[in-house]
């Protein structure tokens, strides 16, 4: 359970000033310089101390990523990239902080890009996010003003921030797509290696990362690396922000320490499943992407990282959707192939011509309209795209369809037996299709 103290975000939900007095009135933007004044090398020990780990679904260190950028630079400019284009469902964490608590995020980039050598910063905010990227936009033109931001700043370090918005595709949020974007190009992932981090934006030496893993950034150098390391267990650590929405009583955004029980998250802050644990069916724990977990399998999960692979799913961005008995869960699942279908880039042919197949096959088995024999094809199908693609859009395509297989397959044979009953019982005759 974390303390108030130890918060980082303090105006999530937008109840205070989110102006650039309010935000220095609660610690923000508070020795900024002195940070600044302590070096590179200061900041990403720091940073590696603390034992953050991305927080846009890979979990990958991010002291370390940081660290991967040339030390001296020859004659290319550095870059920080921000990955604001949040558009996984059930992910939405990252509005909250730009809309209410920008300045975490503006000043983190400005620490970020010195701790890279970077004199700019593009922030990549997803086409629907309209009002988020006012407010983002605002606070920047504020820290301009107050010289915070922009050449001979307050803070010793020339920074520029750009603002980019998006036009609404889910695969710009992998990071090397995001970079093709941003040159204005269709937004496909790129083969790597090349790395970002010696060959990113137009051709230069780029770093990526996730909004709340930059806003982190100036609370845990302030208070320590070991601060944020008490947090948590091992290789778990800190606080995050964890987004609860489904059949809960409250749906929240909530930030949190890190390996909290999954019902201790739930009965504190989103008021309990509702009506009662008992008919809570299933749940995804991080974002559209990450496996489904059968509800009584969730009675003991801890929610960080190891936990959630534990239970053969991934923590992701710790967007938990809930599910109670009222769920058609085929349907759901059947759902999420309907957008990575519809999200796929058209780049790689596994992902490509699988996210449909795959689509077209669990729309089937919706209605129960399908062979028993197909639910092993479609799992063979989903490991036919998991892995040979060039990003991870494969994989996340992937995921659900597995796991619905092998926590509900039951459920699917069900609703086959029932859809061929009907069928047989109505006179009709069924032909086995081979």
């Amino acid at each position: 359970m974390l303390n108030d103290q130890d918060r980082i975000f303090t105006n999530i939900y937008g109840l205070k000033d989110k102006s650039l007095k309010g935000a220095m009135s609660r610690g923000h933007w508070d020795g900024t310089k002195q940070i600044i004044e302590k070096g590179r090398d200061w900041i990403i020990n720091e940073m590696k101390a603390s034992g953050l780990r991305g927080r846009g679904g890979a979990g990958f260190p991010t002291g370390l990523k940081w660290s991967f950028m040339p030390k001296e630079s020859d004659g290319r400019p550095h870059y920080l990239v921000v990955n604001a284009d949040e558009s996984e469902p059930g992910t939405c964490k990252d509005r909250d902080i730009m809309r209410h608590d920008p300045h975490t995020l503006i000043e983190g980039c400005v620490i970020a890009g010195f701790a890279m050598g970077a004199h700019t910063a593009y922030i990549y905010v997803r086409g629907e996010y309209m009002r988020e990227r006012e407010a983002l936009q605002a606070a920047i033109d504020e820290c301009y003003d107050a010289g915070l931001l922009g050449g001979n700043n307050k803070n010793g370090w020339d920074f520029d921030i750009y603002v980019h918005h998006g036009a609404g595709a889910y695969i710009c949020g992998e990071e090397t797509a995001l970079l093709e974007s941003l040159e204005g190009k269709k937004g496909q992932p790129r083969l790597k290696p090349p790395f970002p981090a010696n060959m990113g934006l137009y051709g230069c030496p780029t770093t990526v990362n996730n909004v709340e893993s930059i806003a982190v950034a100036p609370t845990i150098l302030r208070r320590g690396g070991g601060w944020f390391a008490g947090i948590g267990r091992p290789n778990n650590v800190g606080t995050k922000l964890f987004m609860i929405s489904g059949h809960v009583n409250k749906p929240c955004t909530v930030e949190e320490a890190m390996g909290i029980p999954f019902r201790e998250l739930i009965e504190k802050h989103a008021g309990g499943i509702r009506g009662g644990w008992d008919n809570l069916l299933a749940v995804i724990p991080g974002g559209a992407s990450c496996p489904i977990i059968r509800g009584e399998d969730m009675d003991d999960a801890i929610m960080d990282f190891d936990g959630m692979r534990d239970k053969k799913s991934s923590f992701g961005t710790a967007a938990i959707i809930v599910m109670d008995k009222s769920t058609d869960v085929i349907k759901a699942i059947a759902r999420l192939s309907a957008f990575f279908k519809h999200e796929s880039c058209g780049q790689c042919t596994p992902c490509r011509e699988g996210t449909g197949w795959m689509w077209r096959v669990m729309e089937r088995m919706v209605k129960g309209n399908a062979q028993k024999r197909e639910i092993d094809m479609l799992l063979q199908v989903s490991k036919q795209i998991e892995g040979h693609t060039i990003c991870a859009l494969g994989d996340a395509a992937a995921w659900p369809v597995q796991g619905l297989i092998r926590n509900f397959r039951d459920e699917i044979e069900k609703r086959i037996d029932q859809y061929t009953y009907n069928s047989t019982s109505h006179g009709a005759v069924m032909e086995a299709a081979e």
